[in-house]
Formats: structure tokens, C-alpha cells, sequence
């Protein structure tokens, strides 16, 4: 595989796991996270198994640094052929408790980081005529969950994002992939989990969701497996346009696709145990 990958977000959890599997594949791999322990520990991962590499420290809300990160890579392997867009953040809480100055935080990471990490790199993609830019998207991205609003609109929003770019770059050859987790056995839930305050109308249903969720994150894939299917995915020539790495995204987005929205609801209440 001489594939050159870039990663957002792959200090930890699921982007590490993927960029170590690409990494023993032969892959070179390119990326960037807020955590400069974690970036140096995964170097020295890296080093051990021969690896090419170029990872910094960065936030993806620091467009100049974005340009710059991208200007070293194509500088140092001429070429980037796959973008996985990984990093993100989670959000929690009844809409109506909402902060909502807290909430544009988590658009602005979670998809103007993914449209400014592709847009980096599609000029360069367009010019040679290939290319992948893929997106981590999220099973709330087509099945909104309660509780879960504006995180589930920012995943909507990144659907739709790619979804449209697509008819825009593959007339130049450039592939687009969405991959929609539902969980994986990570402490991404748990650090968003909060219960509303004492007195709030929402902190009853709140809370049976949270002890729901947190007993279906302990049967989840753990990120060496959801791994293993994402980077199966960033190795296809012609990846499929929607991918899922658990069973539970591939059921509930069956059942969306097929079942009456009535039917639908009630089968989400009932497995999130916040029926009225």
C-alpha cells in the first residue's frame, strides 16, 4: 500500500488505531491533533515499524495553520491520495438548556473543520485527478437521537456537505466517503454526558438515556476494531459512499430507511429507554 494518508484528530482513540494499521500496510501517514503527548508517542510508534510520517500539533480551527501543515506535507511526499477528516467533538443537553455559543464551537469543529482540512488538499487532488476525502461522520448524522440536537446537526450538516460536494469533484476523480459509527467503546460519550440541573423538566429522561447509552458503549466495538473497517475503507480505490462499522448503525439505518417514521420513533424510544 503506497497510499499517502492524512488524518485530523489521530492522537488517540480510533484515529490513532487507523493511522498505526495504514502505517504497517506501508502507508505514509500525515496528520495533526491538539494532544502533543499523544502526536509524540504515536511518532515514536510510528518509528519503530518504519513508518513515514509528518505529525504536528495543531488545532483544526487554525485555518493559517491548516495551510501550512498541508504546504509541508505536499512539500515532503508531493502528493496526499486519501483525507480522513476524524477530528470531532461531542454535545449534550436538552435543546432548550442549550449554551448556545457552546454549541458553535462544536459546528465549527466538527464541519468547518472538515471542509477546511479538504478544501487544503482538494486543489492538489484536482490537479493529478484522484484522490479520497473522507469524512467520520456519526449514525445521528441521518438518525437524529434526544438529547443529542445540535451534535446531531452538526453530523447532518457534514452529511450534507459531502454529499453535495461529491457532484463537484468526481468529474476530476475524486472519491467521497462518509463513515457513520453509532458507537465505539471509547471515552468519547462519557466526557459529554451530563445530567440537566436539578429541577430541569428534561433530567429524568436525561438520565435514563445516559445509563442506557453508557450500558450499550460497554458491548460497542473497541477502536482496534472499528479500526480495522475504517481502514479497510481508506484503502478501497472506489470506497462506498456510506459506510458503517458496528451493527447497530447498520440496523438503525435500515429501519430509517425502510419503516414508517411512527414506527420508527417508537422503536428509538423504547432502545434509549426514555418513553413518556
Amino acid at each position: 500500500m503506497d497510499q499517502v494518508v492524512v488524518i485530523t484528530g489521530l492522537a488517540q482513540g480510533m484515529g490513532r488505531e487507523v493511522a498505526k494499521m495504514l502505517a504497517a500496510r506501508g502507508a505514509a501517514i500525515a496528520g495533526f491533533d491538539m494532544d502533543p503527548e499523544g502526536i509524540e508517542s504515536l511518532k515514536a510508534e510510528l518509528d519503530r515499524v518504519g513508518a513515514r510520517h509528518h505529525l504536528v500539533p495543531l488545532d483544526i480551527t487554525d485555518r493559517p495553520g491548516i495551510l501550512e501543515f498541508r504546504d509541508e506535507v505536499l512539500k515532503r511526499f508531493d502528493r496526499v491520495d486519501t483525507v480522513l477528516s476524524n477530528v470531532g467533538i461531542g454535545f449534550f443537553g436538552p435543546f432548550e438548556e442549550v449554551v448556545l455559543e457552546d454549541a458553535l464551537k462544536c459546528l465549527e469543529i466538527n464541519v468547518i473543520g472538515a471542509a477546511a482540512i479538504f478544501q487544503a488538499f482538494l486543489p492538489s487532488m484536482r490537479e493529478r485527478r484522484a484522490g479520497k476525502l473522507i469524512a467520520m461522520s456519526s449514525l445521528v448524522g441521518q438518525v437524529p437521537f434526544p438529547f443529542e440536537s445540535i451534535y446531531s446537526g452538526s453530523k447532518f450538516a457534514l452529511e450534507g456537505l459531502v454529499l453535495s460536494l461529491r457532484y463537484e469533484v468526481e468529474p476530476f476523480g475524486i472519491r467521497v466517503a462518509l463513515i457513520e459509527p453509532a458507537q465505539v467503546s471509547t471515552t468519547f460519550a462519557a466526557k459529554i454526558h451530563k445530567l440537566p440541573p436539578e429541577g430541569s423538566p428534561y433530567r429524568d429522561r436525561a438520565r435514563r438515556f445516559i445509563e442506557k447509552d453508557e450500558e450499550l458503549i460497554k458491548t460497542a466495538p473497541d477502536p482496534v476494531k472499528a479500526a480495522e473497517k475504517v481502514a479497510k475503507v481508506v484503502m478501497q480505490d472506489n470506497p462506498r459512499l456510506h459506510n458503517q462499522v458496528d451493527t447497530m448503525s447498520t440496523l438503525f439505518l435500515g429501519l430509517n430507511k425502510y419503516l414508517p417514521r411512527s414506527i420508527r420513533d417508537r422503536i428509538l424510544l423504547r432502545h434509549m429507554d426514555i418513553e413518556v
